[in-house]
């Protein structure tokens, strides 16, 4: 009993936990507004890449092909510190929290891309035939018919990319940025002690836990919905 005492003591100090709880909330609400910003920014090049990967012009396919495949198949982590290290050589200097944000937006994007085209695809074809014997243009009819229900469909997977990509965050901790993992590691440096780290997993659930739910609830109402 007195060994599973001093475990718990040892990785969950509340005492600890209560002096740095502020530190971490801080790198909590750092790595929710990086992650949001990201996924706002992914969805938007996400939705305009998916439609290039659906259209008919074979060049622009071929390009979005490669973009996708290219940060989808290479780790996140080399992608961070490409972008921040790496393009100084070229020009290119990046403040961390912009590198950062760049780095998760554009492999946010790639997903995306992927998840917006499964749902464009997943729409009947009768659509877009219907939308254009009214005489829309197909870029209308993308816009008008097509796109709205794809977002009806897509917004689980999204919201699943969201969950990955607050997970995801954490590597920005090998540019500097005060993000919810690095602070925990600079916490466990100033008390000696890897509460933080255990606190830190904590709040990481409590952030990501109502995510997941939600997902499953609207899953649920769309199976429904099309039943």
């Amino acid at each position: 009993m007195q060994e599973i005492y001093n475990l718990i003591h040892t990785y969950f100090n509340v005492a600890i936990i209560k002096e740095i709880l502020p530190y971490l909330l801080k790198g909590a609400l750092f790595t929710i507004i990086f992650s949001a910003s990201s996924e706002l920014i992914g969805i938007m090049i996400g939705m305009i890449t998916s439609i290039v990967r659906v259209s008919k012009i074979k060049v622009l396919n071929q390009l979005a092909i490669v973009y996708v495949d290219l940060f989808r198949g290479t780790p996140l982590l080399i992608q961070i510190i490409f972008i921040y290290y790496a393009l100084p050589y070229f020009g290119i200097n990046l403040p961390a929290p912009v590198a950062g944000i760049a780095a998760l937006s554009i492999n946010s994007g790639a997903y995306v891309t992927e998840i917006f085209r499964a749902g464009i695809e997943s729409i009947d074809k009768g659509q877009m035939e219907a939308a254009r014997s009214l005489g829309m243009s197909y870029a209308q009819a993308m816009r008008y018919v097509i796109i709205p229900q794809t977002v009806k469909r897509v917004l689980p997977p999204l919201t699943n990319e969201f969950v990955a990509l607050i997970k995801d965050s954490s590597l920005l901790s090998v540019i500097a940025i005060s993000e919810l993992m690095r602070t925990s590691k600079e916490m466990m440096t100033w008390k000696l002690n890897p509460s933080s780290l255990t606190a830190a997993a904590i709040i990481y659930l409590i952030i990501t836990i109502p995510l997941t739910r939600t997902i499953s609830h609207m899953e649920g109402r769309l199976k429904k919905s099309e039943g």
